[in-house]
């Protein structure tokens, strides 16, 4: 159909000003500015990355034990936040052979323990995009006074390697933002000499032997923090089922551990039925453990659906890193001075599990723990809600929050506290929170102002005086 003259010269103007106005906006939009090099966090400034938000792991990661060299294939998949032109991941050591984003080459720097990315295209806001990682090297465990001044992270064994990691090692073994405010799903693919097995988070999707290597093929599909990955290695005799409840369970444990100290698979199982009446439903697809032999690792950690022990630990220890499972994994902390909430919870639920058994109260536990520490002692100098970097694993943290949440639940009586668990766990299921968060939904549950208690239990810095004294 024929446009008449002044059809014509409307279509024109409508087409000019149509190119003005994109191009306003087009000027208008901000320019690619690089991701800032960490979230902010007070404990670890630089840990996490700006910039984007991490959505998926794949990684691929072959070891071999005599030498102690890992090759490394990460990529990771991600969403950016902002127009942006650069970006780091924190890795610590590796030697780093190659970076891809979005299957291009990309340029990379190293400072420290930041990668810096910088791609030849900018990356607009809300855009996914892929970063793939081809790395080497050896990788060595940290030390030092946060982990009660053990080594964590990747630890070479006898037949293998230990992998526990919390609050800064992940990124001793893989490109990362490592901060468990940045959580993402997993797939982690370990290759390693025939006869040893590689066991990490949520299901095994596959395993076999080739050419002289087994291999296993993981998936953690709900969000985990970085330091709850693992990639533990060794000879383990492997045992498999259900628990009474339903949650398929995988417990490994070295054959050269005495098996009859304590029945890990059973006290698996019951404490994770258990905690999901108390906690509410069980948050992942896979419960289990790992129990490794690993005698310069003096702790165990709560690995994502399969706690890690570097001996066979009690009976206590066990349903502590299982109660960690909503208390630290699916509910996760927003900032690290926030620890009490993983350390302190967990800690409380040893009690549970006592009165569950019949064994004392929570309410004598707590005057228990409460007059062992004597008036005067460092225990009481500890401010909880903020421990300081260096002490955010110290015996305060776990002992002095299970006591606020004992002080807690005398206050508001059991009906309100054990509905405000499970009611936690709900509203922060799969992500981060905050000890102000917390108390927000005791007050409201409770219906009470509650203010003092957590001032007194958790911000100040000498023994508090009893409930009801």
């Amino acid at each position: 159909m024929a446009l008449s003259r002044s059809a014509r010269r409307t279509s024109r103007w409508l087409a000019l000003a149509t190119a003005v106005a994109s191009a306003a906006t087009i000027a208008a939009a901000p320019a690619a500015t690089p991701g800032a090099p960490g979230v902010g966090d007070p404990y670890f400034p630089d840990l996490g990355n700006g910039g984007f938000d991490a959505l998926h792991y794949d990684l691929g990661v072959s070891y071999h034990p005599d030498s102690g060299r890992l090759d490394g294939r990460t990529t990771l998949t991600a969403r950016a936040t902002q127009n942006l032109s650069a970006f780091d991941l924190d890795l610590q050591k590796l030697t780093v052979d190659a970076v891809h984003v979005n299957g291009r080459r990309a340029h990379f720097t190293r400072s420290g323990d930041e990668l810096t990315v910088t791609p030849d295209f900018s990356l607009p806001k809300g855009q996914r995009f892929t970063v793939t990682v081809v790395y080497h090297g050896v990788p060595k465990p940290l030390s030092g006074p946060i982990v009660f001044g053990s080594d964590y992270g990747w630890m070479k064994t006898k037949d293998g390697v230990f992998v526990a990691c919390e609050p800064n090692a992940a990124s001793t073994w893989f490109p990362s933002s490592d901060h468990p405010s940045d959580k993402a799903t997993y797939d982690i693919r370990i290759d390693a000499p025939k006869g040893l097995t590689g066991v990490s988070n949520g299901r095994l999707i596959a395993s076999g032997e080739k050419h002289n290597r087994s291999w296993a093929h993981w998936r953690e599909s709900r969000p985990m923090a970085t330091y709850l990955a693992t990639a533990t290695i060794g000879k383990f005799d492997v045992r498999t089922g259900t628990t009474p409840g339903g949650t398929p369970i995988y417990v490994a444990t070295d054959p050269t551990l005495p098996t009859g100290k304590v029945d890990v698979y059973g006290v698996t199982a019951a404490a994770t039925d258990y905690w999901s009446q108390i906690f509410g439903p069980y948050p992942f697809e896979e419960t289990g453990a790992v129990v490794d032999d690993m005698p310069q690792a003096g702790f165990s950690l709560e690995v994502q659906s399969k706690p890690v022990y570097s001996a066979v630990r009690s009976e206590t220890t066990i349903v502590h890193e299982l109660a960690h499972q909503w208390f630290g994994d699916s509910v996760s902390v927003r900032q690290w001075k926030d620890i009490w909430l993983n350390e302190g919870f967990a800690s409380y639920a040893q009690w549970l599990w006592d009165e569950h058994k019949g064994t004392r109260t929570a309410h004598d536990a707590f005057r228990k723990a409460y007059a062992s520490v004597p008036e005067g002692d460092d225990f009481w100098k500890v401010t909880v809600a903020d421990p300081q970097r260096d002490t955010m694993f110290s015996d305060a943290v776990y002992r002095r929050g299970a006591m606020t949440l004992q002080a807690l639940r005398e206050r508001i009586g059991d009906k309100a506290f054990f509905k405000l668990l499970p009611a936690w766990t709900a509203a922060h299921r799969y992500g981060n929170a905050s000890t102000s968060q917390f108390i927000a939904l005791a007050e409201k549950i409770s219906g009470k102002r509650l203010a003092d208690l957590f001032n007194t239990w958790l911000y100040t810095d000498h023994r508090p005086a009893l409930p009801g004294e």
